[in-house]
């Protein structure tokens, strides 16, 4: 007795001009967005490994591959490059730590809170962000100078006077950043938590910052490399170079007239750019979840 066997069935193949208008465009644009944004970082590596100095050299990608502009990053000791890095690092962590702590609190008390004045105080948190940092440079340095002569452990010239400008600037938009994220928790989870027995502070650091850890990662990551690339406000604060960060220091490698090595900056530029780069890969999933979803699952 014979049998039907089913054979599977392969739909039907569209026709490229049907294909190309409905996905195939995309891939086109997505490719020339990749080169796009991918030659600057080929050019600066090629800069990189190319001991001749300048960036016309360049122009022949990967012509000449040499590691000397790295070598010599290290040796110089008018321009201390290790000590830059850890400047940078240290800055950078206690900024975006200090940065996320501060605003998960004033978050949580704007989100949760009833209290007089509160409306105000978000609308003034966003309205001053609206104001340019280049308006307050001057304020900020005739501040630090008259801490400077009272606490000089915390004024100009200080790592310490640094980070918390750094803190007090990034404070308000972060804020509403998070007041708005803090609101997607619902408020039952709190309720519940305070019939148990639970304070505001109980409630926060073992309930809330676990429901919002997206949108921690993502305040900490964007104040960490905005940290990391900042010039002005650490060139204007930090005068001694052992004391100054790689933004300011690698400035140094192309400014003089005479000494110009865009080699050795490019070098220090790829070297600077790395651990970035492993924080955002590190922390992809929860930017993604930051950015795009809510906490309560």
């Amino acid at each position: 007795m014979a049998t039907d066997t089913l054979t599977p069935t392969r739909p039907a193949r569209r026709p490229v001009g049907t294909w190309f208008r409905q996905t195939g465009w995309r891939h086109l644009v997505g490719i020339a967005m990749l080169i796009f944004s991918s030659f600057p970082l080929l050019y600066v590596l090629s800069a990189a490994l190319n001991p001749g100095g300048t960036l016309l050299t360049a122009n022949g990608l990967f012509q000449t591959v040499s590691i000397d502009s790295f070598v010599r990053l290290f040796s110089l000791p008018q321009q201390p490059f290790a000590a830059w890095f850890v400047n940078s690092l240290v800055i950078g962590l206690a900024t975006a730590v200090g940065t996320v702590f501060l605003g998960a609190l004033a978050a949580y008390s704007f989100s949760r809170m009833r209290f007089t004045g509160r409306r105000f105080g978000l609308l003034s948190l966003l309205l001053v962000q609206m104001f340019p940092q280049l308006l307050a440079f001057v304020a900020i340095f005739l501040l630090m100078t008259t801490i400077a002569d009272v606490f000089p452990a915390i004024g100009l010239n200080t790592q310490i006077g640094l980070i918390m400008v750094y803190l007090g600037g990034a404070l308000g938009v972060n804020t509403y950043l998070m007041y708005g994220f803090f609101n997607t928790v619902p408020a039952s989870i709190d309720e519940a938590a305070k019939i148990d027995g639970a304070g505001h502070a109980r409630i926060f650091f073992t309930i809330i910052l676990r429901l919002v850890a997206p949108i921690l990662a993502v305040v900490g990551l964007l104040s960490f490399i905005a940290t990391m690339n900042d010039f002005v406000l650490a060139s204007v604060i930090l005068v001694d170079p052992a004391k100054q960060t790689l933004a300011v220091g690698l400035y140094q490698f192309v400014s003089q007239e005479t000494a110009t090595n865009w080699s050795v900056f490019a070098a220090g530029a790829v070297l600077a750019a790395v651990l970035p780069m492993a924080l955002f890969l590190a922390l992809q999933r929860y930017i993604v979840g930051g950015l795009t979803a809510g906490s309560v699952k």
